[in-house]
């Protein structure tokens, strides 16, 4: 928005923080700036699981370029899981 625009909306739409002096306002945004996210969150559990979906992903184009049944990756991969 236009610095006008938002004069003009805090005065319609919020006259009682019209009042309010400029560090109210930065510290409100630096408040919605740290609030928690699920990227945030979750960033570091995405990257673990990162390396076994590309694993898997490896494992099914070789069952597919060898023109086997897909069900053979239980039969390899479940007993190494063990270990």
């Amino acid at each position: 928005m236009t610095p006008s625009k938002l004069q003009d909306d805090l005065r319609r739409c919020h006259p009682d923080k019209t009042e309010k002096d400029l560090k109210y306002f930065q510290t409100l945004k630096d408040k919605f700036q740290k609030r928690p996210t699920l990227d945030r969150m979750f960033a570091s559990t995405s990257q673990r699981n990162d390396d076994g979906l590309r694993a898997s992903y490896n494992i099914s184009l070789l069952i597919a370029k060898f023109g086997k049944p897909h069900t053979i990756g239980e039969k390899l991969i479940l007993p190494l899981k063990r270990f």
